[in-house]
């Protein structure tokens, strides 16, 4: 059972994507992630990183919001992510 404080405590993976030309909207939301725009290719990269960063976390037993800022980066530096994308 979380407490009060574990339940005010959340944090969320944000994708926007900006080169979408095609007029189509794409949303995609989990559990802890919402990803906005982009075209077909670059949404679904998003959708495929947002995955692996939470197996990523599943792996070493830990959640969104109970990371340091040095553990993010390490996630995503081991998906594929450069810090120019997590800057």
């Amino acid at each position: 059972m979380e407490s009060a404080e574990e339940k005010q405590k959340r944090a969320w993976l944000l994708g926007l994507g900006l080169d979408n030309k095609d007029g189509h909207t794409r949303v995609t939301r989990g559990d802890n992630f919402h990803l906005v725009g982009g075209s077909e290719e670059t949404h679904s990269t998003m959708q495929e990183k947002a995955i692996k960063f939470n197996e990523k976390l599943k792996a070493r037993g830990r959640r969104l919001e109970d990371i340091s800022r040095e553990e993010f980066r390490d996630i995503a530096r081991d998906i594929g992510l450069t810090d120019k994308n997590v800057e």
